[in-house]
């Protein structure tokens, strides 16, 4: 079982880590789905030594059939790491805008490439920011890292699978979107409204809040009553993959570090207009 002093790092605890010889390597991943880019907040401030990654263009592929935010092309992601100063076996530390989202799919993007020595800032930089603690418009030139990504340590789901997960008698596919899309209600990004047919509506508000995480045990309290089992598989979809993240991270700090990412979420469910699709609050089948 992962312990959230493996995932997350709260603001101080980061400052003193940052002013050892061997600090962490910082990551600013600040990204929005629409308005001004991250990289602009990140030019008005942003923690001293970090790099500002794209989510978009570094961290994921290019957007079509396989959803907004597909897997990377293994060797691109290795030279973006790199190129941020990424290096093998060294810690590091993503951060986003404070919701969290962008930072955990960072953080599931590194453990999934096999760096396993990666946390969260907790709260991301409004944390950071309300604790006092310096912010800087300098940006660093990192000396090129040489982290190697080794795809597949952490599991993922193709719609084939998500499917099957949601029809089985024992395990879970959680959609992590707000309800009114799971319901088939309104859908503001995507061409198709609804669910993957047999999947469980959790929203993200239900398991964390502004970017914070309740404890271990209200995880597992709140995982287990969306009717996720000890003993059964479980995965996660969102939109486009990226809140998925979050659900995912949530459920590593509940001692599930098996959950299974549908990285293509419903962008990717779809693009193929012969995969079904269920609509109201059950999870239908």
């Amino acid at each position: 079982m992962s312990g959230p002093e493996e995932l997350l790092v709260e603001p101080h605890r980061l400052a003193a880590e940052l002013d050892t010889a061997t600090p962490p390597t910082l990551l600013d991943v600040r990204w929005r789905l629409v308005g001004p880019p991250g990289r602009d907040d990140y030019a008005v401030g942003h923690l001293p030594g970090a790099v500002f990654v794209d989510l978009d263009t570094a961290l994921c592929g290019a957007p079509g059939a396989a959803g907004r935010h597909p897997l990377p092309e293994p060797a691109a992601l290795e030279a973006a790491l790199r190129a941020a100063g990424v290096r093998a076996g060294h810690p590091v530390v993503v951060y986003d805008g404070g919701d969290g989202m962008a930072a955990a799919r960072a953080w599931w993007t590194l453990r999934w490439a096999g760096h396993r020595a990666v946390r969260l800032l907790h709260g991301g930089y409004p944390a950071w920011a309300a604790a006092g603690l310096p912010v800087t418009t300098d940006v660093p030139e990192p000396e090129p890292g040489d982290v190697t990504v080794r795809p597949g340590a952490l599991p993922v789901l193709d719609a084939g699978e998500a499917a099957r997960l949601a029809a089985a008698e024992t395990g879970v596919l959680l959609d992590v979107r707000a309800a009114p899309r799971y319901r088939g209600e309104t859908e503001p990004v995507d061409p198709v409204a609804g669910h993957v047919p047999g999947a469980v509506n959790l929203p993200a508000p239900e398991y964390v809040t502004d970017g914070r995480f309740p404890a271990a045990a209200a995880l597992r309290e709140r995982f287990t009553a969306a009717g996720v089992a000890e003993d059964a598989p479980v995965g996660a979809y969102c939109g486009s993959g990226v809140t998925a993240a979050q659900a995912v991270l949530a459920l590593h700090l509940a001692g599930r570090p098996d959950a299974a990412l549908y990285v293509g979420s419903w962008s990717n469910w779809v693009a193929d207009p012969a995969r079904p699709v269920a609509t109201g609050a059950t999870p239908g089948a």
